[in-house]
């Protein structure tokens, strides 16, 4: 969480320069309408980043994760809460997977784990 925390603050900073930005270049028209654009603007970018940061999703492996609630794990078969795949790794992509396997918290973490042994067996086989 609180990393987290730190990359909110991080994109709240950075959000200043832009909207600075976007009032200085359109410093012909009225202050509020300046705002209002300025802030549609940092809207339009920011929403994006945010949704970034508190979807979990481990972009900066490369990673992608969908979640989805009220799933049954394709593993053990219970019903879970909350589900979740792998949607994209570096050589690895199932974005347009017709029928994706949602798992539960434990059974995810378990597959990620193993696919990420074979994944690093696999390249080590391949060094020279």
């Amino acid at each position: 969480m609180f990393r987290k925390y730190l990359l909110y603050l991080l994109r709240w900073q950075l959000s200043t320069p832009i909207l600075a930005a976007c009032v200085i270049f359109l410093s012909a028209i009225h202050p509020t309408w300046r705002t209002i654009v300025a802030n549609v603007i940092g809207g339009l970018i920011f929403f994006w980043v945010d949704r970034w940061i508190f979807n979990r999703t481990n972009i900066l492996r490369g990673e992608l994760w969908e979640t989805q609630f009220g799933v049954v794990c394709a593993d053990c078969g219970k019903e879970a809460e909350k589900g979740y795949r792998l949607v994209k790794a570096p050589r690895y992509d199932r974005t347009y997977d017709r029928k994706p396997e949602f798992r539960c918290h434990e059974c995810s973490r378990a597959k990620y784990a193993g696919d990420r042994a074979t994944r690093k067996a696999d390249r080590a086989a391949l060094r020279p």
